[in-house]
């Protein structure tokens, strides 16, 4: 199962749109994710304020600001977690 976090701040129109479209297409079940609210913590401030939304899948950034879902579903069948057939 793939882990896929967002970085985000509350009152954030871009935040809303990503986590939107990651609740959407976690419905096909090929990973899991949380968000985690950059605000509670200065070193992740630090890292991310002027970059939220940021997506990571696996441990790896994989976006900020938007989303593209085609994008998503090839970087997450690209991530190291995914199940390989066979």
């Amino acid at each position: 199962m793939h882990d896929v976090i967002v970085y985000s701040r509350k009152q954030c129109h871009l935040c809303d749109e990503v986590k939107k479209k990651l609740a959407r297409l976690a419905a096909k079940g090929l990973f899991r994710w949380r968000e985690i609210d950059i605000d509670g913590d200065p070193e992740l401030q630090r890292l991310y304020n002027e970059e939220v939304p940021v997506v990571f899948i696996d441990g790896r950034k994989a976006f900020k600001y938007t989303l593209d879902e085609r994008e998503f579903w090839k970087k997450l069948s690209k991530s190291p977690a995914y199940p390989k057939p066979g």
